[in-house]
Parts: C-alpha cells; structure tokens; sequence
C-alpha cells in the first residue's frame, strides 16, 4: 500500500511542478508588463505635464518682460491693469496645476508668490541660482506629490539677452496619480482574468501532459500484478518512449530469468530424481534375489555409488552457486605464480582427456605473478578446460594459452569441439542455461559451471568473453587484473 501511495504522491508531484511551472511561466511577464507600462506612463506624463506647464509659463514671462514687471519705478509699469492681467495669468496656472508660482528678480527677490506668503523676501536656492547662469531643472518628488521647475525670464532685446527673472513653479501630481491608480486598477482586472485563464490551462496541460505516465503505471501496476505480462507501448512523448523501453527490457529479462528458472528446476529435478531412482531400482533389484552372488552386490553397490557421487556434484555445484551469490565474499588474496596454476589444473585433467583422445596444449608467452584467490581461480580454469574436454570431438585438441601486460593478465582457453550457436552464446553464462539440452544431459553436469566461472571472475573485477564457431570449436577468454583491488567501504 505505501508503494502506491508513493507512486500516486509522485505522479501528483509532477502535476504540480506542470502546473507551477505554466503559472509562473504566464504569470511573470503579466506582471513585468504592468509595471513597464505604468511606469513608462508616469515618466511620460510626468514630462509632458512640465512641458506644457513650461510653456505657459514662457509665454508669461514675455508679457512680463512686455509689460515691465520687474521695473520698481510707479511709472514704469504700463498700467496696472496690465499687472492685474499678469497676475491673474499666474494665479490661474496656479490653480489649473493645483501648484504654486513665484516670480523671482536679479536681486533674488521674490516679486510674486501665488500663495501670497514670499513677496518681498529673499530668497538663495541652488535651482534659482543655477537658472540665473542658464541650467534651467526639473525634478519629480514622487513621495511628496509635487512637479518643481525652474523657468528663466529671458530679456531679448539686450545684446546678450540676459536672464532677468526666474519663475519657481511647483505643481500638483495628483492628475497623474489618480490616472496611475485607475490603469492599476484596471490591469489589476486583466491580471485576475489572466490568472484564472492561465491556472485553467495549466491545469489542462499538466493533466495532458502527465496522463501518458499515468498510462505507463497503470500498464506496470497490471504487469506487477500479474495481469499481463505484454510488453507496453506509450510513445506519447520521448521521455515516456524511453521509460517505456527500459521497462520492456526489463521485462524481457524477467521473462528470461524465470524460463531460466523454470528450466532450472526442471534440470534439477530431473538430475536428482535420476541418480535416486537408479539407486531405487539397483536396491529394489538386491533386495528380490534373496540369494544373489557377491559378484552382482559389488557390481550394483558401485552403481550405486557412481549415483551418489553424481547426486553429490549436483548438490556441490548447487552450494558452490549460492556461495558465489553472497555480496560479502570473503577472498583469500596470494600472489601466485599463474603458470604453475595452470599446469597443476592441466595435470588434474589429463586423465579425463586420455579417455576421449583430446590432447591439452599451454602455451605461455610470459611467467605471470597476480594476486587472486587460488580456489576461486583454480574454479575458473578447471571449469572452462573441462568443459573443453567434454563437449569436444575424438582425437580433438585444447589449447591453454597465458599472457599478461601491465595491469592485466589474459588466459585464453580453446578447443575443437562442437562449438555453441551464435544465438546461445549470449545466455551461456546465465545460470541454469543448456544450449543443446539432450548432449549436456548426455555429458553430465548441472548447466551451474559457467555461472559459477562468470561470478569467480567478477569477484576477482575481471572479465570473460566466448567466442564460437558451430562444429570448430570454442574460445573462452579471461581477463584479470594483476594487483587485486579490494571493495571500498562506505
């Protein structure tokens, strides 16, 4: 049950991640573009409102200048009706921008202040003497909600035409800000849409997306169960197709395994069912002739002894396999002349090859020292030179041949025997495989010996190869390193 929980919780896990991924991916730019236009819309309002207030306020101050405003003499000024004029121009953008204008002379005298509370004051302001040199500013106070600006009264008509007066114009930003709040308002709107649309479509693509994962569980969950036993094919997406394959393969060597068992346990059962029910028969046989010669008990007592020693290779080469399946082996490392390793397996042997005729041949090409186990390589070497001898012709040959470089050395064995088919060399070293299962059973043995080879070498971090050709022969070669390295622990 918590493996299927794990697996729902995973599978939810990536619809989520989808579904976060879409909505972030969506939401992002909606909220990039809001600020983007807002703020460009401030920076752009902002500078149009000081330019059309800066040219208001140039066209009052050439009445200004037209009119006298800065001559303190009473008969200077036109009329004071003129004056009145003015001032209402200025009381009038001062009211239109929600702000405050003040008229400031060469002395830095404030001629008129639309509030009413700076005229005849001086005043020493950076921005206002800058504006008298000509460097006329604008600056935008957002936190304190005001547009200042300085505007310089030029007087034409002198040669150089001087700066006679300055304007110091504050005004409101309130225009601004309340259409700000309005756009926000709205793209606050557009945005709640956008986002109920976008965790619609995020919903509907991680569903989409993830429904072929869930079709691939749901196809391994009936194989686990025993359902079926068909290979799966979703190939909706690559990563799915991928899954999939690597699951198929993994079926398929499942299927294997458990024929591989299945024939196993029929091997077996025949193997050992055999020798016993000879030796039932031999002892049944005894037992009804009361008066049997000596010359029949000794020849039936070995027959039955030949059982039981074939029962006890079966059950040995059983032990010698499960050994060999423990993670934890504990190795007894020598360095060992391989040479002489081989040449004491060759003379254990040779008895067995006079009886078919084969001749053994060892060919070394150097003297070689490595550090192994001397019972697991002994296993090795005895287990591929016998079945050389065994499954090869009369008069036939088996040749040894030992060569090393500097980090490995190589042992090749070949014969002249039936040879293996190209479509059973792949499975050979699988445990409990026959190629030809009517001659190995001819021969003898369990099918275990190429199994527990295969495993003596791994231990050893080596390698075995075969190659075959059908009715030439075979050639086995084994590949270990020449200085043992033991496991790292963790």
């Amino acid at each position: 049950m918590s493996e299927k929980l794990r697996r729902v919780f995973s599978l939810r896990s990536l619809q989520t991640h989808i579904f976060l991924l879409v909505l972030v991916v969506g939401l992002i730019p909606g909220f990039i573009m809001r600020y983007g236009i807002l703020n460009n819309y401030e920076q752009r309002a902002v500078q149009q409102r000081i330019s059309v207030v800066q040219n208001q306020l140039k066209v009052v101050g050439n009445h200004l200048l037209s009119n006298n405003y800065f001559n303190t003499k009473p008969e200077g000024f036109s009329t004071s009706v003129s004056r009145d004029v003015i001032n209402a121009e200025l009381e009038m953008i001062s009211n239109l921008y929600e702000g405050r204008v003040m008229i400031i002379n060469s002395s830095l005298k404030v001629v008129k202040d639309t509030y009413g509370i700076s005229e005849g004051k001086t005043i020493i302001s950076e921005e206002v003497i800058k504006c008298f040199r000509g460097e006329s500013m604008s600056n935008y106070d957002r936190e304190h909600g005001y547009i200042e600006m300085t505007t310089p009264i030029i007087d034409t008509g002198t040669e150089n035409s001087d700066i006679v007066g300055v304007m110091l114009t504050s005004i409101s930003n309130e225009a601004i800000v309340a259409t700000m709040e309005v756009l926000n308002r709205t793209a606050l709107i557009l945005e709640t849409i956008m986002v109920v649309v976008i965790m619609a479509m995020a919903l509907v693509l991680s569903y989409f997306l993830t429904r072929p994962f869930n079709r691939v569980t749901e196809a391994i969950k009936k194989v686990n169960a025993g359902y079926s036993d068909e290979k799966i094919s979703v190939p909706d997406y690559a990563e799915t197709a991928h899954i999939v394959e690597a699951f198929n393969q993994l079926l398929e060597r499942m299927r294997a395994l458990d024929t591989s068992r299945q024939e196993f346990v029929e091997n077996v059962s025949h193997e050992l069912k055999t020798p016993m029910a000879a030796i039932k028969v031999l002892a049944d046989s005894l037992l009804d002739q009361r008066d049997a010669p000596a010359d029949l008990y000794r020849e039936f007592l070995g027959d039955i002894a030949s059982e039981i020693d074939r029962e006890n290779q079966i059950i040995t080469d059983l032990l010698a396999l499960v050994k060999m399946d423990k993670k934890a082996q504990e190795l007894n490392i020598a360095a060992l002349n391989i040479n002489d390793l081989v040449e004491l397996t060759l003379k254990r042997l040779r008895p067995i090859a006079r009886k078919k005729d084969v001749e053994l041949v060892f060919e070394s090409i150097r003297s070689v020292v490595a550090e192994v186990d001397e019972v697991k390589m002994t296993v090795v070497m005895t287990n591929l030179v016998e079945n050389a001898i065994k499954y090869n012709k009369e008069h036939g040959w088996v040749r040894v041949e030992l060569d090393a470089d500097y980090q490995y050395f190589t042992m090749k064995v070949s014969d002249s025997g039936l040879g293996i088919p190209e479509e059973a060399q792949a499975h050979v070293f699988e445990r409990f495989y026959r190629g030809d299962k009517s001659h190995s059973r001819e021969i003898g043995g369990t099918g275990l010996g190429l199994a527990i080879t295969k495993s003596a070498v791994a231990v050893h971090k080596g390698s075995i190869t075969v190659s075959s050709v059908p009715g030439e022969g075979s050639s086995f070669v084994v590949r270990i390193p020449l200085t043992h390295l033991p496991d790292k622990g963790v």
